[in-house]
């Protein structure tokens, strides 16, 4: 579940299938909806930087992208994974759900999927850089705002 304030998002655990939210502020158009992978190997995860000419420049995040119309989220990120890294993964269960508003005014509503399997070598086409790392180590990298509760419990290994 999460609570949604106007500048901050407080993510508290895990929202399962059946659960819906409830935000009394309505979405407005600055709304993206957004599917994201966890992508695993091991005891490790794969992050990508975003590079120096995108917003929010050389934060790192994990890869994925809009929903568009028509589409589930797990279809948006098979899609998005191929147009970024080059692979045909398998998508798997919902880890988490969050919805973040920026400062800038902007929100996004997040829905992140476990992934342990894919076919194809990772190629990076959008990126700065592409690392995988230890769980333990996501919080010494400068992650999106609204990743960093996501980070704490991936390191803290509550919710892989």
């Amino acid at each position: 579940m999460f609570d949604v304030h106007p500048f901050r998002c407080v993510y508290t655990g895990r929202v399962d299938e059946g659960q819906t939210q409830s935000n009394p502020r309505p979405a407005g158009p600055a709304l993206r909806f957004v599917a994201a992978a966890l992508i695993v190997r091991g005891g490790e995860v794969l992050i990508c930087q975003r590079r120096p000419d995108q917003p929010m420049a050389l934060q790192w995040e994990f890869p994925g992208g809009k929903i568009e119309p028509g589409e589930t989220p797990e279809q948006a990120l098979a899609r998005e994974l191929d147009e970024e890294l080059g692979i045909r993964a398998t998508i798997g269960g919902r880890v988490t759900h969050i919805r973040h508003n920026y400062r800038h005014g902007g929100a996004v509503d997040l829905q992140f999927f476990a992934v342990y399997e894919f076919e194809g070598e990772l190629e990076n086409r959008i990126f700065q850089q592409l690392k995988w790392v230890r769980m333990e180590e996501l919080p010494t990298y400068d992650f999106l705002a609204a990743d960093r509760n996501l980070i704490k419990d991936l390191a803290a290994g509550k919710l892989l």
